[in-house]
């Protein structure tokens, strides 16, 4: 011990290592400074101000609460009598001593108890301020357009505005435009430091100070640290329903009748309340008994009661029972005339009846009123009003319609949210005298709920009894509890009260009693008097509960029913009339007295009731007597009795005996039997009612009374036998009922403990019970724990046992103690070798440590030290030894003892030397005892006034080291049980490291840091043998996050230790906090390089996050399975504790936080480590990227990225984003979006809060591969944080970052059991009934991801608006870092030589933070530095990077078209200082002119939502500026500025009309196909143009067309790049590509004005290179391939494999060939390839403008329906031109102009297909061929000569339409005019060969078809042979071949068509033969069917078709030589 807590490490960093510390590996944890040493060393007052809190924890940190429990009733349920037995004056201290609540004051700062929750997180982003995005801002614009704009719409569409050809006239003129307001300093000349001081001041302005407040809260699945308060103690209730008895009436009104209700529960078979008594009677009934009942309690008057119900179900009935006043007559007698007569029969007989009965009645009520007859009875099925919407109606009603539907699960049964009831209940059952019982009473319930109820066949009591029933309210007024107390609020006693009614739950209800209750209750339930001599017919029960024998002393104790006195002594069975074995129900509640003794008893005594009045007849005669003794060793007695009836009065003392002893001299009924049947039961919470635990409390009253000898049943209790009873007693609690104990718990753990803590003294002897009562309450808290596992919380604690312990749990002071306890300091036989039997214990559990490098024995030993063995006397303080001055054991009463509380102490040694199952025991539930011992620490130094004391003197060192030894010991068993015990070393884990942050709190934190150590140092061990390190490494994050949630976790890593360098061998103190300038500045960055690694000092002092930062490291290095989730758990522990930093209102001073943010400095370096793994969120998909394609930054173009072209071109990429990013790096340990994204938030807190001046001294020690990577994670900052708009945020739903990685990670959990236990827990306990239903599902889905789903499905706008303000604003926050940061970085460089490479990175992130969705207050500042950057480093763009330079004009651009004034403002300035910037630099202004040029193109190309407005208001802003620049007014600047401006924007004008076509797709790609023509000699902007249409294509999904237009850009390349240099190996020009399509010749530079290569300025952009002509053509492959063009891909490498392989670039080759494999097998495999579907569109109407009288083509996707091109073509015209104006002309026939109406738009849509002349037939074999490379197309028309379009077959004509297009389809649009046409007309026996033709080729395919297809050839016979065919074959041949035609030139027609006849009779009897074989045998009678129909129809054409024409078959006349055969006699018309 000596060694750890007086020597880990002092503030000096231990003296002893002397030189630079060794370095430490990251797996091994360092020792830890020695905390106390070190902050006794620093006093506070060294700092003043805010950081003197960062230095020791605030004095008041633990309080301790007295809360006073409350008391729900005005009086305190208390007993009566003054002295109290000890059992219920203990029973009652539990009950009403204040609670104890010991907590660390501030540990509401850490997440244990605040969690982040997005409630909180909502909180803190109050009043945030609105950021502007242009976003936003376009979105509004657009849906007021969208409203404004509809007519202009229309309009707009026709190109003929202005004359064909002057497409590109200037429509607006710039000079009448308004300028947007000018910068003011933007034309003055600054210094550079002034500059950049003044920047950085508004850039801090107005800052957020709260990053994470604006980041989403961390994920509470992770949050392990999260713990509730127990719910403190409180009385089980149920779900409660008020029911209220309003009225009850019968048809005659002659006699009082009272009315009980109670529930019950037919499936249980169980009485599920007590009864509730209710009298409704008239005052003038009821003043019938009123001789009977002198006083009327109030209590006794409620009408309306409360029920609990704990286990709702269907089965559960509300039954009534009425009784009436006994009368002479058997219940079927007495209930006749309520069943025969009604109240409307007025007759005489009727009235003079009723006068009788009500005379009769009288009589009955003034001699018999004291006693009662059953009546008849009723009963409500609950669960039909709880389930029907509808409340009101009869009980008939209810009866027909609810018992059907019985089978209901009890789910559905919610007894507390339905909607009132009235329910008339009309008719009831008569009672049955031989029916009575329960048993009886539980089959007519069943029978009720059935449809053919045998009740429904009796004869009802009509009466009409109206209840209301409605779910009880919170805190109803004027209730009274069970025992007639009145429960707050009771405003005024005289109200009539209602009562709650005591719930006996169905089944066991695990809940400890909290207040006093001792109820008793008795049910008789028969007595046979058969056998009994004598009148005794009439039988009633007195029932009395006596304190003695003397009939003066039975007790007021029983509670009346309804309209009597309050308390009774007696009470009576109702009478069933002449039976002389009687059945009852009656229920008699009765409150015990406190103090019981042998002498009380329950005294039964039966009389004969004498109904008439006869002479000398007494009314009641005693005919026996038995009776029950209440107690009886020390136990109440209860349970059901079976008792003998003696026949006299018993004899004296016979109450402590049982009636079962035969007394001599007495008589009992029937020999002795027992007749008399009674239950007994006790409702209390004094008496435990189980054998185990009365016989424990006995024997520990006896002992505290010392009143031996006792006797307990058989046993003699005496000191000798005392100690071995009790220790038996104890180990058999396990035995008791477990409802039991957990009723009891309270009162079992505070004996236990005070067992413990105060040894008993048996005859002089001091007896160590710490042992068995340690065991004893081990197993009763697993036991509680196994079988209430639905009542946990996250971290499987007990409910029950967390509330004991946070609320009752108290140390036993010694006044409590009765004095029969020792209190002396340790009386623990403590084993003579302690460490022998530890270290068994502990390697027994563990067989794995053998072999592990640092066995726990020598871990203990070393944290024990050496003198930790020799205690085993342990009578450690030798004042108390035997012998010492005060060993005498005082039994004086009055004598104060000595107190030492030693409970923590005891716990400890008896927990570590535990074996076996105790020891297990106590593992499963080691939270348990761990909060025992830390509550019992911390008020044993509240009790003994040790707060104030030093730490380390706190506690004896031997309890310290059995605490080393307890740790040590479980840290063995996680490490050694992990992949075993899942959930249990899950628990232990949790527990221990609460135990550990509790300790912090407690005990010397030096010490606790050691613990921590060794617990580190176990799993270490373990992980170099694991074979599941995932799951051990999850649990050691868990372990760390937990330790690190302590609320002083700043404080513990001690944040204002400054890093001392270590330089001498001894350095003094004030060297170590404050940087001694005796260093050398070289030194001292040695000092700063250790803040910023995880170096040995850094993981000392600050040792909490040095550890959790280690841990993160270890896991980023981490690969294999598992690891997903491991990263997710370990970047949130440390985004919460950040989380918890930023909402701490401790800790809101910079100067603390920047202190705070030391702390985790080396996160820095970790992330730029990790850079490869992040996710790439620049070019992820999944960002969608804009909610519009608002794609203006080329590299996030959805066609040619350039990066990705640049990267597939092998070529370095154009920024140093690749470096890291697209490494091939560890892909197996990627993070996933949301790690990532959490991952660089935390960064940027760090770099937000740390010190800019530490930050400046870090950079400047980095290298430039360093800073490049630094750059990077900036660059990856801003695309990871950008604003993503209110429409993406509608549309995301809330699991934006939760994709697909997540899901890997939860399955992986699953899958390989990382999963914890504790999440599952978390999972189980989310919706668990508090009643324990023991579900044990594993995986539950609802809970996890898909919860936060359902939780935010429907936000409401404001909450919407809410989200994308914060989102707003957090990209603002996170871009202002990033440039914080770059402006950090070009401070740093500036003096060093790699000034270049980092200030180009530097201008890139800033470009890229341009380029995305900025706000316009980040923009502003953004804008400022990088005028500052280009004004310090002009050189930067205009020599070395002109690239850059391009990207610049590019941006600012589109800034200048923002619709944000102030961003427009910026941007204007900027580029104008640009353009002044490159010509005062006098070089090359034509580059840049050239570089705004195509940057205009390209944006006004892609940009949607662009407006031309907002670039005119910009470009008129950069002429004011020029025309205001003083300095160069006289040079020929402004001049070439104003020639630039005219230029863009005539530009701009050009594409403006582009705009109005945006919904037009093909419009669009028309006019960009026209502008890109019109820059056919200015390569670079044709490139630029075809490139935005092949970005269109794409995104419309026309993969070929993009294909195309990526190859006519690599021709064009390939053109200019020829005439640049002759290089064998790259192609000579377009000429080379013809063989991919023959369009590309177009791009040939053939014009005589085509600028020269070499000129300045032109083809300039990054694809005029080689790796440009590589990245294009490798795009267009990808493109094809997309397309399935797989033949093409093919002709694409053909151009680029000789480029390859004469850079040798065989990495290259071999991918490309593998393309090539894949697409070549593709084509073999025949994979799907679906190419166009083609239709003839022909616009008719003024309407269309340019468009009139046109005819294209358009290629639509395949399988496009001809009604789909209708339908999109009709809406898209129907909403330009209206609906009305727009008509499709349905057929295909020339159209005639005249006959068109002039207002409207024809459209005249026809489906074609690709037509190819025979020879081209030869060469277009395959599928590819027939479909690529189109230009002619044909569809087909019929006709007949009178006009209609189809009539008989001898005048059906058909004309064939050929149509040939200007290029060949596919091109690089989708629709091209049709430039030539032709048709062809067939006469009537040609369309005939046609159909025969085609009729012979289908046979001919389905009877040769492999594999045969049946059906299909059936279907062509049926068709070909079948009788009923019309204008079938056989009509054909008669129509045309029956006679020889007379014009001979159709004989060769018809020869032609005898010959097709011929061939198809062939093919017909294939195709029979071939489909006999196919046809099983039920179809041969169609077979031969289809052979007779052929048959037939053979022998009808044979004669036609043998016939021949004779002038065929002789020599023709010479001059018929010259008929043309070519054109077939048919009819062409070419026109052209």
């Amino acid at each position: 011990r000596k060694q750890v807590t007086r020597d880990y490490g002092s503030p000096q960093l231990s003296k002893k290592r002397g030189g630079p510390h060794p370095p430490l590996p990251l797996t091994e944890v360092v020792e830890p400074v020695d905390f106390e040493e070190y902050v006794s060393s620093h006093a506070p007052g060294v700092e003043p101000g805010p950081l003197r809190q960062l230095m020791e924890f605030p004095q008041d940190d633990l309080e301790l609460l007295q809360l006073e429990k409350e008391c729900t009733t005005l009086e305190p349920p208390m007993p009566e009598e003054d002295s109290l037995d000890s059992r219920v004056r203990d029973a009652l201290a539990v009950y009403t001593d204040d609670w104890l609540i010991i907590q660390r004051k501030y540990q509401r700062f850490s997440t244990m108890h605040s969690p982040h929750s997005s409630e909180r997180q909502k909180d803190r982003q109050r009043g945030l301020l609105k950021q502007t995005f242009e976003l936003d801002e376009a979105d509004v614009a657009e849906r007021q357009d969208d409203q404004v704009d509809d007519d202009a719409k229309r309009r707009s569409v026709s190109l003929d505005e202005t004359p064909r050809g002057s497409w590109a006239s200037s429509i607006f003129d710039l000079k009448n435009s308004s300028p947007d307001a000018l910068l003011p300093s933007v034309l003055e000349r600054t210094d550079p430091e002034d500059m950049d001081r003044h920047n950085t001041e508004a850039r801090q302005q107005g800052r957020h100070s709260d990053l994470l407040g604006l980041y989403p809260p961390p994920d509470e699945d992770e949050a392990v640290e999260r713990c509730s308060l127990p719910e403190a103690p409180k009385e089980h209730c149920g779900q409660r329903i008020l029911v209220k008895c309003l009225s009850l009436k019968f048809e005659i009104e002659i006699e009082p009748i009272f009315g009980s209700l109670a529930l019950y529960d037919v499936k249980e078979k169980k009485k599920i309340s007590e009864n509730f008594y209710f009298d409704l009677n008239s005052d003038q009934m009821k003043g019938m008994l009123k001789p009977h009942t002198p006083q009327v309690a109030i209590s006794t008057l409620a009408r309306s009661a409360i029920f609990s119900i704990t286990y709702p179900s269907a089965d559960i009935f509300l039954v009534i029972k009425l009784e009436k006043v006994l009368q002479q007559g058997d219940i079927g007698e007495c209930s006749e005339p309520y069943m025969v007569m009604k109240e409307s029969d007025s007759s005489k007989v009727q009235k003079q009846k009723c006068v009788k009965l009500r005379l009769q009645a009288e009589q009955s009520c003034s001699r018999l009123g004291r006693f009662r007859m059953p009546f008849a009875w009723t009963a409500i099925h609950l669960f039909n009003i709880f389930s029907k919407r509808k409340s009101h109606g009869t009980w008939n009603e209810k009866k027909k319609k609810g018992f059907e539907r019985m089978s209901v699960g009890d789910e559905m049964c919610n007894f507390a949210t339905f909607r009132p009831a009235t329910l008339t209940v009309t008719n009831f059952f008569k009672q049955e005298g031989d029916r009575l019982s329960d048993e009886d009473l539980y089959k007519f319930l069943a029978d009720m709920r059935r449809p053919s109820s045998v009740l429904r066949r009796l004869r009802p009591v009509t009466a009409k009894l109206k209840i209301d029933i409605s779910p009880a309210p919170d805190s109803p007024h004027y209730c009274l509890s069970p025992e007639l107390l009145h429960v707050k609020p009771y405003p005024d006693p005289r109200v009539r009260p209602t009562k709650e009614v005591l719930e006996f739950p169905a089944r066991h209800v695990y809940t400890p009693h909290t207040t006093y209750r001792n109820l008793l209750y008795v049910y008789p339930q028969s007595v046979n008097f058969n056998s009994r001599q004598g009148s005794v017919r009439n039988i009633a029960v007195k029932v009395q509960f006596m304190a003695g024998e003397d009939p003066s002393q039975a007790l007021p104790v029983i509670f009346g029913k309804s309209s009597c006195a309050e308390f009774l002594t007696e009470t009576y069975t109702p009478v069933i009339y002449h039976n002389k074995s009687p059945e009852f129900y009656e229920e008699t509640k009765m409150k015990i007295p406190a103090n019981l003794t042998d002498n009380h008893h329950l005294l039964f005594t039966f009389y004969h009731i004498s109904c008439q009045p006869k002479q000398n007849t007494p009314l009641e005669t005693p005919v026996g007597y038995t009776w029950i003794p209440l107690m009886q060793h020390g136990r109440l007695r209860t349970g059901s009795f079976s008792l003998p009836v003696s026949v006299e009065k018993p004899p004296p003392s016979y109450s402590v005996l049982t009636p079962d002893v035969q007394l001599p001299g007495m008589k009992w009924v029937d020999n002795h039997k027992g007749v008399f049947n009674v239950e007994v039961i006790a409702a209390s919470s004094v008496h435990t009612q189980d054998p185990h635990l009365d016989k424990f409390f006995t024997l520990v009253y006896v002992l505290e009374e010392y009143s031996f000898p006792f006797r307990l049943k058989d046993v003699i209790i005496t000191e000798a036998n005392m100690e071995g009873e009790l220790k038996a007693s104890m180990a058999a609690l396990k035995g008791a009922l477990l409802d039991t104990c957990i009723r009891f718990l309270h009162q079992l753990l505070n004996k236990l403990i005070q067992l413990i803590v105060y040894p008993p003294v048996i005859a002089g002897q001091i007896v160590n019970l710490g042992r068995p009562a340690f065991e004893a309450m081990a197993l009763l808290v697993n036991q509680i724990h196994k079988n209430l596992e639905g009542n946990q919380d996250l971290h499987g604690r007990n409910n029950l046992l967390a509330s004991y312990i946070h609320y009752c749990f108290r140390l036993p002071t010694s006044y409590e103690m009765p004095v029969q306890y020792a209190t002396i300091s340790r009386a623990t036989g403590r084993p003579s070798s302690l460490f022998l039997s530890r270290s068994k214990s502990i390697s027994n559990s563990n067989p794995d440590l053998a072999t592990t490098p640092v066995s726990p024995d020598e871990e203990v030993q070393r944290i024990i030290g050496n003198k930790g063995i020799d205690r085993s006397h342990s009578w450690v303080n030798s004042a108390y030894a035997p012998g010492g001055s005060r060993s005498v054991l005082r039994r004086n009463p009055n004598s104060s003892c000595e107190l030492k509380q030693l409970l923590h102490e005891e716990l400890a040694l008896q927990w570590v030397v535990s074996t076996s199952t105790v020891r297990e025991a106590s593992l499963q539930q080691a939270w348990f005892f761990f909060q025992l011992m830390t509550k019992s620490m911390a008020h044993h130094l509240f009790l003994t006034s040790k707060l104030e004391t030093p730490r380390r003197q706190r506690f004896p060192d031997r309890f310290v080291d059995d605490i080393a030894a307890l740790v040590c010991a479980v840290s063995a068993d996680i490490a050694s049980r992990y992949h075993k015990d899942v959930e249990l070393v899950e628990r232990l884990n949790s527990s221990l490291a609460f135990f550990l942050n509790d300790l912090l709190s407690l005990l010397d934190r030096g010490f606790v840091f050691n613990l921590i150590r060794t617990y580190h140092k176990q799993i270490a061990n373990k992980l170099q043998t694991a074979q599941n390190p995932s799951s051990l490494n999850a649990l050691r994050i868990d372990f760390t996050r937990i330790i690190c949630s302590h609320e002083h976790y700043v404080i513990l890593n001690l944040p204002c230790s400054t890093l001392s360098p270590p330089a001498s061998p001894s350095p003094s103190t004030s060297s170590t906090t404050s940087q001694s300038s005796a260093f050398s500045s070289l030194l001292q960055d040695q000092g700063v390089a250790t803040m910023f690694d995880l170096s040995f000092p850094f993981r000392q002092q600050h040792f909490l996050s040095g550890l959790l930062l280690t841990e993160l490291s270890l896991i980023l290095d981490l690969e294999g399975e598992g690891v997903f989730f491991l990263h997710k758990k370990a970047i949130s522990a440390i985004h919460s504790l950040l989380c918890s930093h930023d909402a701490d209102p401790r800790y809101k001073d910079p100067q603390v936080k920047a202190h705070i943010a030391q702390l985790y400095l080396p996160l820095i370096p970790i992330v730029l480590e990790s850079l490869h793994q992040l996710h790439d969120f620049y070019s992820s998909p999944a960002w969608a990227r804009h909610a519009h394609a608002d794609n203006t930054d080329p590299d996030s173009n959805s066609t040619i990225s350039q990066s990705v072209a640049m990267a597939i071109a092998g070529s370095p990429l154009p920024h140093s984003l690749c470096v890291c990013l697209h490494q091939a790096g560890r892909q197996s340990s990627s993070l996933s979006a949301e790690c990532s994204r959490t991952l660089l938030v935390c960064f940027l807190w760090v770099m937000k809060n740390a010190d800019a001046a530490l930050l400046e001294r870090w950079v400047s020690n980095l290298s430039v591969l360093q800073i490049t990577r630094l750059l990077d994670l900036l660059h990856l900052c801003v695309s990871c944080f950008e604003y993503k708009g209110k429409k993406t945020l509608q549309r995301i739903n809330s699991l934006t970052f939760k994709k697909s990685q997540d899901m890997k990670a939860r399955l992986e959990e699953a899958i390989l059991g990382t999963i914890g236990a504790r999440q599952e827990m978390v999972r189980r306990c989310r919706e668990r009934s508090p009643y324990g239903s023991q579900e044990s599902v594993r995986w539950r889905k609802n809970v996890t991801l898909w919860r936060q789903n359902a939780d935010r499905v429907d936000k409401s706008k404001a909450d919407m608006e809410q989200e994308s303000v914060v989102d707003g604003n957090l990209a603002t926050e996170a871009s202002l870092i990033v440039l914080d940061t770059l402006e950090i970085i070009v401070k740093t460089v500036v003096a060093s030589e790699s000034k270049e490479s980092v200030l180009g990175g530097v201008l890139r992130v800033l470009l890229h933070s341009m380029a995305g969705n900025q706000s316009a207050l980040f923009l502003q500042h953004c804008f400022t530095t990088q005028r500052a950057l280009v004004f310090k480093f002009p050189e930067m763009l205009f020599e070395e990077e002109t690239e850059l330079c391009a990207d610049l004009c590019l941006r600012l651009l589109r800034h200048c078209s923002s619709s944000v004034a102030s961003a427009r403002s910026h941007a204007s300035a900027s580029l104008y200082l640009l353009m002044r910037q490159n010509f005062e630099i006098g070089n090359n202004f034509a580059r840049v002119k050239m570089q705004v040029t195509m940057s205009l193109s390209s944006l006004v190309g892609t940009s949607q939502n662009f407006n031309e407005d907002h670039l005119r208001r910009s470009l008129k802003t950069i002429l004011m500026y020029a025309e205001e620049d003083v300095d160069l007014r006289d040079t020929p600047f402004p001049d070439q500025v104003k020639d630039l401006v005219f230029n863009l924007h005539m530009i701009l004008t050009d594409t403006v009309k582009m705009k109005e076509h945006q919904q037009d797709p093909e419009m669009l790609i028309d006019l960009m196909y026209r502008i890109a023509k019109g820059y056919q000699n200015s390569p670079d902007l044709r490139l630029t143009w075809l490139q935005n249409m092949a970005g269109k294509h794409s995104e419309r999904g026309n993969h070929a067309e993009a294909a195309h237009c990526l190859v006519h850009s690599a021709a064009l390349v390939a053109e200019y790049l020829n005439m640049l240099e002759d290089c064998r190996y790259l192609p000579i020009g377009c000429v080379t590509f013809q063989n991919i399509s023959s369009n590309i010749l177009e791009e040939s530079a053939v014009s005589d004005d085509v600028l020269s290569p070499e000129e300045e300025g032109i083809c300039a952009g990054k694809y005029f290179s080689e790796s440009g002509l590589v990245g294009l053509l490798e795009q267009a492959a990808a493109s094809f391939n997309m397309g399935a063009m797989y033949e093409a891909i093919n002709e694409v490498y053909k151009i680029l494999l000789p480029i390859h392989e004469a850079n040798k670039d065989f990495k290259k080759l071999a991918t490309v060939h593998g393309k090539l494999q894949e697409a070549f097998n593709k084509v073999c495999n025949q994979v799907s390839q679906m190419f166009g579907t083609y239709f003839r569109v022909g616009f008719y109407g003024s309407h269309f403008g340019d468009l009139e009288e046109q005819e294209f083509v358009y290629k639509e996707p395949s399988i496009t329906k001809l009604a789909e091109i209708s339908h999109r073509l009709e809406e898209f015209y129907s909403t330009r031109f209206g609906d009305d104006v727009v008509e499709i002309i349905k057929d295909s026939s020339p159209v005639d102009r005249n006959k068109l109406d002039p207002n409207k738009a024809y459209l005249q849509i026809t489906y074609v297909e690709p037509y190819f002349d025979t020879y081209e037939l030869k060469e277009r074999i395959t599928y590819f061929d027939k479909n690529y490379n189109l230009r002619t197309f044909m569809y087909c028309t019929p006709f007949t000569l009178d006009g209609r379009a189809h009539g008989d077959l001898h005048e059906q004509y058909k004309r064939k339409t050929i149509l040939t297009t200007s290029h060949a389809f596919p091109y690089i649009k989708t629709r091209i005019n049709v430039i030539h046409k032709e048709e062809i007309i067939l006469v009537p026996i040609e369309v005939a060969i046609e159909d025969m033709q085609k009729k012979t080729q289908e046979l001919a395919f389905a009877t040769n078809q492999d594999p045969a297809d049946s059906k299909m050839l059936q279907m062509v016979l049926q068709g070909c042979v079948g009788t009923t065919v019309n204008q079938g074959p056989l009509e054909v041949a008669q129509v045309f071949l029956s006679d020889i035609p007379d014009d001979p030139k159709l004989y060769r027609h018809h020869n032609k068509l005898r010959l097709c006849f011929k061939d198809f009779t062939k093919r017909c009897e294939d195709a029979l033969k071939k489909n006999k074989t196919l046809i099983g045998p039920d179809q041969r009678e169609y077979q031969r069917e289809l052979e007779r129909n052929y048959n037939k129809l053979k022998e009808a054409l044979s004669p036609l078709i043998n016939r021949k024409i004779p002038q065929l078959y002789r020599p023709l006349p010479a001059q018929s030589t010259q008929l043309n055969s070519g054109s077939r006699s048919s009819f062409r018309r070419v026109d052209c």
